[in-house]
């Protein structure tokens, strides 16, 4: 998965960007505070995204 469309499917879901860090940027969902690392490549594996989107309580892509 790209790592656009996984950020677009984490903001379509109210998740805001919390920080950016060096290698990561650090994304929290407001309704239940949880936080989740996202990596800087252009390409999230697929397991990875589904860990991400489990972490965060939201909806798989």
């Amino acid at each position: 998965m790209k790592r656009k469309d996984l950020i677009r499917h984490l903001e379509r879901h109210e998740c805001i960007l919390l920080r950016e860090g060096s290698n990561h940027s650090v994304y929290v969902n407001p309704l239940n505070a949880k936080k989740a690392p996202i990596p800087r490549h252009k390409e999230v594996e697929d397991f990875l995204a589904i860990k991400i989107c489990k972490e965060l309580e939201i909806p798989l892509p």
